[in-house]
C-alpha cells in the first residue's frame, strides 16, 4: 500500500463526500423516524425504541462479517453492496404501511449497514498511522456537516410536505453515494492483500488472550459505556423534546425543533473536527484525547437532565458534539493499532459490534426509563458517561509505560 500526501489524497475527499451525503440522509431520519412512527401507526415509546434496537441488533451481529470480508474481498465492493441496502431501507419505510414492514426496514439496513465501517478501514488503509487520528477526524467533520443539514431539513420536509417525504429523500441521497462510490473510487486492497488475507483465515480474534491486550480492552470498554449513554440518547430524544422541551407545540414545530437542536450537534462536530482536534492532537496524545472527550459528554448529559426548554439543550447538543468530535476519532485510530493490518478491517467491525450491542441494550432500556421520568435516561446517562473515565485513565497510564503497538501481535491466533 502506497500512501499519498494525506491533504491532498483525491481518495479521501471522495470518502469525504460520500459520509457527508450518507449522513444527510441518515441525519434526516433519526429525529423523524420516533414521531412519524407515533403519528402514523400509534406505537408506543417502549416499542419505537425496539425500531432502533432492531438496527443496531442486526448490525451487530453483521458488522465484524461485513468488516472480514472487506479484509477478504476488497473495501470496494462491500461498500457499494451495503450502500444498495441502505436506499431500499429507506425506500421501505418511507412506502410502509404497516409496523412490520417498518421493522423489516430497519433490520435490513442494520444488517447491509458496515458501509461506514468499510470507509473508515479504507481511510486506515490509505492513511500513514500518524496522520490516522486526523484523517478519522476529518470524517467525523464529514458527520458533522451532514448533521448541520440533514436534521433541519428532515424537520422542514416532514412539517411541510408530511411524514413520509424524507425517507425518500434519504434513499435519493443513499444512491447518490452508491454512484460516486462506483465512479470515482478505487479498490485500496491489491489482489494480493486479498489473497494473503484470505490464506490467513485461521487468523482470528482469540478470546481466551483478548483479556491480555489491555489498550484493546480499555477502548472496547470506554467504547461500550460510552455507546450505552448514547443510545439512551438516541432512544427518547425525540419523545423528550416533545414531552418536556417543547411542551404544548404541535408535531410540526416539535419535529422543526428536534432537527435544528441535532442541526447543533453538526455545527459542534464540525468546529472539534476542524479546530478543536487538530489543536489537540498536537498538544497530547490520544488516550489524553478520549478522557476529554468523555468529560464532555458527561457534562453534557447533566445538562440536559436539568433542561426544561431548548435553550439549555442546545447548550448541551454543543458540549455533546465536541465530546464525540474528541473521543470517536481517537478510538477509532486506537482500536486499528492493537491488531495486525490483516485484521484491520475485522476490529473495526468488531469495535463497531460492540457499539451497537451497547446501544441495542440501552435503547431497549430506554423506553422504559422514560416511561417512568423523562429525564431519566439522561441522568442514566450522565452517570455512565462519568464513569467512562475509569477505562479511559487506565489507557492514558497504559500508554505512558508502553506503546499501542506492542499489544498488536496479542489478538492473533493461527490456532
Amino acid at each position: 500500500m502506497k500512501y499519498r500526501h494525506w491533504a491532498f489524497d483525491r481518495r479521501l475527499l471522495t470518502i469525504l463526500l460520500i459520509v457527508f451525503v450518507q449522513m444527510i440522509g441518515a441525519s434526516m431520519v433519526h429525529p423523524i423516524l420516533p414521531l412519524f412512527a407515533q403519528s402514523e401507526f400509534n406505537m408506543e415509546p417502549e416499542a419505537i425504541t425496539l425500531l432502533l434496537t432492531a438496527f443496531f441488533a442486526a448490525q451487530f451481529l453483521a458488522g465484524p462479517f461485513i468488516g472480514r470480508w472487506s479484509d477478504r474481498r476488497g473495501r470496494l465492493p462491500v461498500l457499494l453492496i451495503s450502500q444498495v441496502g441502505t436506499v431500499f431501507a429507506f425506500l421501505m419505510i418511507g412506502f410502509s404501511q404497516s409496523v412490520a414492514l417498518l421493522f423489516s426496514a430497519r433490520i435490513l439496513d442494520g444488517i447491509t449497514g458496515g458501509n461506514i465501517v468499510v470507509a473508515m478501514a479504507y481511510v486506515t488503509d490509505i492513511m500513514p498511522e500518524s496522520k490516522r487520528t486526523q484523517a478519522l477526524g476529518y470524517v467525523m467533520a464529514a458527520f458533522g456537516l451532514g448533521f448541520i443539514v440533514g436534521p433541519a431539513m428532515g424537520g422542514v420536509l416532514a412539517s411541510e410536505l408530511g411524514p413520509r417525504v424524507p425517507f425518500i429523500v434519504a434513499a435519493a441521497a443513499a444512491f447518490i453515494t452508491v454512484m460516486i462510490t462506483r465512479l470515482t473510487l478505487e479498490e485500496t486492497l491489491s489482489p494480493e492483500d486479498q489473497a494473503r488475507n484470505r490464506e490467513d483465515a485461521r487468523a482470528r480474534i482469540d478470546p481466551a488472550t483478548l483479556l491480555t491486550n489491555v489498550p484493546l480492552m480499555a477502548v472496547m470498554c470506554i467504547t461500550f459505556v460510552g455507546r450505552f449513554g448514547f443510545g439512551l440518547l438516541i432512544g427518547t430524544f425525540a419523545l423528550f423534546a416533545e414531552e418536556v422541551l417543547f411542551a404544548g407545540y404541535d408535531l410540526a414545530a416539535v419535529s422543526l425543533g428536534v432537527g435544528l437542536l441535532l442541526m447543533l450537534v453538526g455545527i459542534g462536530q464540525f468546529f472539534t473536527q476542524i479546530v478543536l482536534l487538530p489543536a489537540a492532537i498536537n498538544r497530547v496524545n490520544d488516550p489524553a484525547i478520549v478522557l476529554l472527550g468523555s468529560i464532555s459528554r458527561a457534562l453534557a448529559l447533566f445538562i440536559l437532565a436539568v433542561a426544561v426548554g431548548p435553550s439549555l439543550a442546545g447548550l448541551s447538543m454543543v458540549l455533546f458534539a465536541i465530546g464525540s468530535g474528541l473521543l470517536m476519532p481517537a478510538l477509532q485510530s486506537l482500536v486499528t493499532k492493537t491488531v495486525s493490518q490483516a485484521l484491520r478491517g475485522a476490529i473495526l467491525g468488531m469495535h463497531q459490534s460492540v457499539m451497537n450491542l451497547a446501544v441495542i441494550l440501552s435503547t431497549a432500556l430506554s423506553g422504559v426509563l422514560f416511561a417512568l421520568d423523562p429525564a431519566l435516561p439522561n441522568w442514566l446517562g450522565a452517570i455512565l458517561y462519568s464513569l467512562s473515565l475509569v477505562p479511559g485513565i487506565l489507557l492514558w497510564l497504559w500508554a505512558r509505560n508502553n506503546t499501542i503497538e506492542e499489544s498488536a501481535g496479542v489478538m492473533v491466533s493461527t490456532q
